[in-house]
């Protein structure tokens, strides 16, 4: 910026330079006339200078603003979707990619589908807001429930019951002696992730009901951290049994991961509300309409095939009461890994 200043004129003195003043009529009028010109001009300057940096940065914070609100925007508009490992992160992950698709397709939104490698995992970014819709157990859905605003809309009806109902079991080595579930007692014996409803609750709860407590009477537990994982050290003999998901063992064993040969079930649970899919309390209501329909509505076949079902059925809270009430018995309730 340029910045005017009146002209002076100097003259020497016995004590320096100063000022010189003016010493006729005419020259007094110039020196008055450039002193109000100069100092009216810079102020004007100074004004226009002053305004032009106000507008600059309203400018500025309007930017600002309106970048945070699409950034916001984006954000909403992308649906952040959770899912549990009960089975290789990896391969869950690669199973639900067609889902990823068929939801943006009749969302009209952006889809992200991620599994991470605990359960306890799913539950604390469904908790902290960095989930829309997660894909939870029965137990893994409870322990969320003490922490956070969320509700169930719909789990998978049942290929192989035609029910939204599925049965954990508890296997041992068809070589090996235990033959019935009291045999277990003091024993070795695996269970899927602690967090898992038919690879930990529901197997503790079959042996509680032999008069076994999972904490006190057994020789050793292990957690396998996966329903494969469970069956492969039964089969393989490391265990003297184990408990998992029916539906898992029976793939496994049709996909020849898993010998049927090798292993002996020896007991099946009472039938288990099936996987909630789970939003939070303050997801918007159009979304979450929009939602449960794209679940009720899905008929692709090989769609179905992929997510183990027959179709969707709607679900709530309530249907999932017994399963609080077992996991608080048997201190399970609290997520863990």
């Amino acid at each position: 910026m340029n910045v005017l200043v009146p002209r002076v004129n100097f003259e020497r003195s016995n004590r320096g330079y100063k000022p010189r003043q003016p010493r006729t009529a005419r020259e007094t009028r110039e020196s008055v006339q450039n002193i109000t010109v100069s100092w009216t001009e810079g102020w004007n300057v100074k004004r226009k200078f002053y305004a032009a940096l106000a507008v600059a940065l309203f400018v500025s914070l309007l930017s600002g603003c309106g970048g945070a609100s699409s950034g916001a925007s984006g954000e909403e508009e992308t649906l952040r979707v959770g899912l549990i490992p009960n089975q290789n992160p990896e391969e869950v992950e690669a199973q639900y990619q067609p889902l990823e698709k068929y939801l943006s397709e009749e969302l009209g939104s952006e889809v992200e589908v991620s599994v991470p490698t605990t359960y306890n995992a799913v539950v604390e970014s469904l908790v902290s807001n960095k989930l829309d819709l997660a894909y939870f157990g029965g137990l893994t859905y409870v322990q969320a429930r003490q922490r956070a605003e969320i509700h169930p809309l719909v789990t998978e009806i049942n290929p192989e019951t035609g029910t939204t109902k599925y049965r954990s079991v508890i296997i041992a080595p068809a070589d090996g002696d235990v033959r019935e579930v009291e045999d277990i007692e003091g024993g070795t014996f695996a269970f899927g992730s602690v967090s898992s409803t038919s690879g930990s609750l529901y197997p503790s709860i079959m042996l509680d009901e032999a008069g076994i407590d999972y904490r006190t009477d057994l020789g050793e537990k292990t957690y396998t951290g996966g329903h494969d994982a469970t069956a492969q050290a039964v089969a393989n003999g490391r265990v003297d049994a184990g408990g998992l998901e029916d539906r898992i063992l029976h793939d496994l064993e049709k996909d020849g991961v898993i010998d049927k040969g090798k292993i002996r079930v020896i007991k099946e649970s009472e039938p288990i509300e099936g996987y909630p899919w789970v939003v939070r309390d303050d997801l918007a209501d159009d979304k979450e309409k929009a939602l449960t329909e794209a679940f009720l509505n899905i008929e692709d076949p090989k769609l179905l095939d992929l997510l183990r079902a027959e179709g969707y059925a709607k679900v709530q809270a309530s249907d999932y009461d017994y399963v609080e009430e077992q996991a608080r018995k048997l201190d399970l309730l609290a997520e863990q890994q």
